[in-house]
């Protein structure tokens, strides 16, 4: 904290206060009655001479101020300056200043609850300066992702205003328009999705169901697309494998790991989707053979608004995984990843068995 600056205006009580003061005196004082029980039993009140009580009284006043002054500066060395300077160090925290930091009072040895405190305080400044940039990330993203597919609206629609276009642009046009707007909107399903995820404002609730006929179902959603991109799907699981979860959660992980495995994989490629289950766990794998991914993309997989591909030239918005990995954590399970460039990649799912 800046020795020259002000006291803080809000702090209206004083280091030094004459009430304490006096208070302290009057408090020392009776411990003349002590005294004087002792001096009365040799020698009666009477003979006391009037300056030998004045001499007392005067004593004990010396006595109160320099036992209030040490008293109020081990206050301030141990109490008054620490405090004063986590206000201040608070204070500009409120402002909007994450860049604070409190150096602790005494060695790592010697740690008081004032050095835990301040240890705390510099933790939950470094959280918060975390979240800070988190917000503004997130904001910097959403705007990015949001005003693509609003300048492609607002360019085809404009171009739809041509009297002369041909019929053949004209549903060109308008099927980009419609595909924009159906990007736009699932970005927004799933903030809000993960929104509620994170703030546990969907709750899982558990019911047994067949796996398998789940997985089944999500894989023929995408037949079109793999017709269309004369991509192999290959499927490896059991007739059966009943799991105790929410159906509708799940569905987004094997949704957007179906999605994914499409989106990466080249016309004429593999995917192979794989379920395996022991006593504890089924085990879930969806491995394609596409451009697959480096350690470091392998890193921020799983990040909001993350993508590979740093043009944004695949389809997406960087949200699928993010979802998958929070949907995963709240059912108790554990998704990871493993793959190689040009080699492909392979997602694993592990959930575990109600027994």
């Amino acid at each position: 904290m800046n020795k020259n600056q002000k006291q803080d205006v809000r702090i209206k009580s004083p280091l030094f206060s004459w009430k304490e003061f006096l208070g302290t005196y009057f408090l020392l004082s009776t411990l003349t009655a002590g005294q004087a029980l002792i001096y009365n039993a040799y020698l009666p009140i009477e003979y006391v001479p009037w300056p030998y009580i004045f001499g007392i009284s005067g004593y004990w006043i010396i006595v109160s101020l320099i036992f209030c002054l040490v008293t109020a500066r081990q206050k301030y060395k141990a109490f008054d300056r620490p405090m004063r300077k986590l206000s201040e160090a608070a204070k500009q925290v409120a402002e909007g200043d994450f860049s604070v930091y409190l150096e602790p009072i005494h060695r790592s040895d010697k740690k008081n609850y004032v050095d835990v405190m301040f240890e705390d305080f510099n933790k939950m400044v470094e959280e918060l300066n975390s979240i800070e940039t988190l917000k503004n990330d997130f904001i910097s993203n959403v705007s990015h992702e949001i005003k693509t597919p609003l300048s492609v609206i607002h360019g085809y629609a404009m171009a739809l205003q041509q009297d002369d276009l041909p019929p053949e642009l004209r549903k060109d046009y308008t099927d980009t328009i419609i595909s924009s707007t159906n990007k736009l909107a699932t970005l927004v399903v799933n903030i809000l999705k993960l929104n509620k995820l994170e703030n546990q404002e969907i709750l899982p609730v558990a019911e047994p169901y067949d796996l398998c006929r789940q997985l089944c179902d999500c894989a023929l959603y995408f037949e079109n697309a793999w017709e269309e991109k004369n991509i192999e799907l290959r499927v490896d699981i059991e007739d059966r494998a009943i799991i105790h979860a929410e159906e509708s959660m799940l569905e987004i992980v094997w949704h957007n790991l179906f999605s994914n495995a499409l989106k990466f994989t080249s016309p004429g490629g593999t995917i192979t989707l794989k379920q395996i289950s022991d006593e504890d766990t089924i085990t879930v794998m969806v491995s394609d053979t596409g451009c697959g991914m480096d350690d470091e993309t392998m890193k921020h997989i799983f990040d909001k608004f993350y993508q590979g591909d740093p043009s944004h030239h695949a389809e997406g918005n960087g949200l699928g995984l993010a979802l998958s990995l929070r949907v995963i954590e709240l059912v108790g399970g554990v998704i990871s990843v493993k793959s190689k460039p040009r080699e492909g990649t392979t997602f694993t799912v592990k959930l575990k068995v109600e027994k």
